[in-house]
């Protein structure tokens, strides 16, 4: 991966959905889910969605800095969260559906957390996003990648509109 590049781990509930909505926004260079911040070593889907390993499903974004701004990434992924839903998102339920940002550079921590702040004005409840270092990340199976472009009718939390402006979504600032 190019060495100018910066990564960022977001944990929005299904991770399909979530992958094929930052996977749109220009700027980010790739994207792949996997499982983050559990207690075990290599999970499965199946050992994952039974709640014991305390994995998040989790997209690994890569984005170039120059194109577009930690800021601007995050009041998307705020777009398509419910960010004071505690391990549920839509129809999803349980732990590994919780929200996350999740990140490996401790430059980032102030940025996401002024980011949080301005987000909590906007809600009566508390905002539930974890937000912790990564201390793990294990790729998911082959079939979960890109999975809504492999199988575009698939089940989805995130309304397809919402694709559409992710295509669209541009960060003003650094034009």
């Amino acid at each position: 991966m190019d060495n100018n590049l910066k990564e960022i781990y977001l944990a929005g509930g299904c991770f399909w959905g979530t992958e094929k909505y930052l996977s749109n926004i220009h700027g980010i260079v790739s994207t792949d889910v996997g499982y983050a911040n559990g207690n075990t070593e290599n999970p499965s889907y199946q050992e994952v969605c039974h709640n014991n390993t305390g994995h998040a499903e989790t997209v690994r974004v890569f984005y170039d800095p120059k194109q577009i701004r930690l800021e601007f990434i995050l009041t998307l992924y705020y777009d398509v969260i419910d960010p004071t839903s505690v391990n549920r998102q839509g129809g999803d339920t349980g732990t590994q559906y919780r929200t996350g940002i999740y990140y490996v550079d401790e430059k980032d921590l102030p940025i996401i957390q002024q980011s949080i702040q301005e987000l909590s004005t906007h809600y009566e409840k508390p905002i539930a996003i974890e937000v912790l270092p990564l201390r793990n990340y294990y790729l998911a199976e082959e079939y979960h990648q890109k999975y809504l472009d492999k199988n575009p009718n698939g089940y989805c939390h995130i309304h397809h509109a919402k694709f559409e402006q992710a295509k669209a979504a541009v960060d003003d600032v650094l034009k």
